[in-house]
């Protein structure tokens, strides 16, 4: 049986290289910006686990604002601090670490909380209740989450995702924001694209490489053989499962 420290650091060895740590794109990160209307020219944005920052990237690229970005692993942050610094983007990108889920920022204090992939790790229905103070007066919350896009999905999709019981329907993370304090504007759901583009294919090839770095270390092998399943399980029931692009709205006179 693999031990939870080296599967960890397996898992780690292979995510942190990688352009992204979840599905995503440029363009999708432009679609739900275009959804963000009057919001003001230089925007105040939290990035709510900001990973290696790629999206932290594409938010300093499609607005003048500054972002804090946000995450609770140490070496994606220095990782995010050092690619900001060699792009001259220091002073607009302030990388912290922090858990996205014990934030100590004042009420009122962002335009724009962004979030790729990281709100299940506190829970749709918690996130709207700890980030909709932190928005000021007609401020968004745009982030992604994993949703059932049909019922009844197959044992092994079911099985991808059994860390995450709480994950539901469109309908149900729609429902939640009805029930909170923000406002849904509009949503869309992840191309196959923004799957494979910049995360499935460089993921699969840093697992290639990790396994001729680990030829002969069967336990290693079993770790590198279960990380390559999420690929494979996504090609053959992207039907029944994706991201979702939800962007919400605080009161313009909350």
């Amino acid at each position: 049986m693999t031990s939870s420290a080296r599967f960890e650091s397996l898992f780690f060895e292979v995510f942190e290289p990688l352009p992204r740590q979840g599905p995503g794109s440029r363009a999708s990160a432009r679609r739900a910006l275009d959804l963000c209307k009057g919001l003001p020219p230089s925007p105040a944005v939290l990035d709510l686990g900001c990973g290696a920052g790629a999206q932290s990237f594409h938010l300093a690229d499609l607005t003048a604002g500054t972002i804090v970005a946000v995450d609770l692993h140490a070496p994606l942050v220095d990782r995010l601090a050092a690619e900001a610094a060699r792009r001259g983007l220091a002073e607009r990108i302030q990388p912290r670490v922090a858990d996205i889920g014990a934030l100590e920022y004042a009420p009122r204090s962002f335009d724009l909380l962004w979030s790729e992939g990281a709100l299940y790790n506190v829970g749709i229905e918690r996130a709207l209740r700890l980030y909709a103070p932190l928005l000021k007066a007609g401020g968004y919350l745009a982030f992604t989450e994993a949703v059932w896009l049909n019922p009844d999905p197959p044992a092994e999709a079911r099985a991808a995702f059994s860390d995450y019981a709480a994950m539901g329907s469109i309908a149900d993370v729609s429902g939640l924001i009805e029930a909170s304090d923000l406002s849904l504007v509009d949503h869309f759901t992840l191309p196959n694209e923004d799957w494979w583009n910049e995360f499935y294919t460089p993921m699969v090839h840093r697992i290639d490489e990790l396994r001729d770095v680990y030829a002969g270390d069967t336990e290693a092998l079993a770790v590198l053989d279960e990380l390559a399943r999420e690929p494979a399980v996504y090609r053959r029931c992207s039907h029944w499962y994706g991201y979702e692009f939800f962007v919400v709205r605080r009161a313009q006179q909350a």
